[in-house]
């Protein structure tokens, strides 16, 4: 497994933020979690796109950011439910207006591409 560069943002808050939420999954996975707790096969389904083991990765990422907390429960067999963070719950207005912009402007984009 390669090891992630630790990286100093603390002269860049937008770096900063970015690289907390940085990759192609990581909003989507939050934007998902924001209303409701959801388990792993609720999340996978939720995103049709993603691998089994993207998805894993990106949660841990996300865990490990202290973004998304994993709730474990002590049954056969296991139940794991992931939920967003205090933090994650601050950055809902950003995906809010994430969502918002693409809304406004996703026949545009497309055009593009």
């Amino acid at each position: 497994m390669k090891k992630q560069e630790v990286k100093n943002y603390s002269n860049c808050p937008i770096e900063a933020t970015l690289g907390l939420i940085q990759g192609k999954w990581k909003v989507v996975i939050m934007f998902r979690l924001m209303n409701e707790t959801r388990r792993f096969n609720e999340l996978s389904r939720l995103l049709p796109g993603i691998t089994q083991r993207m998805l894993t990765n990106q949660l841990r990422e996300l865990e490990k950011d202290g973004l998304v907390h994993r709730k474990i429960y002590p049954q056969v067999p296991p139940k794991v439910e992931y939920s967003l963070t205090a933090l994650a719950d601050s950055l809902i207005p950003i995906l809010l207006s994430l969502k918002d912009w693409g809304k406004t402007h996703m026949s545009a984009v497309e055009e593009k591409t």
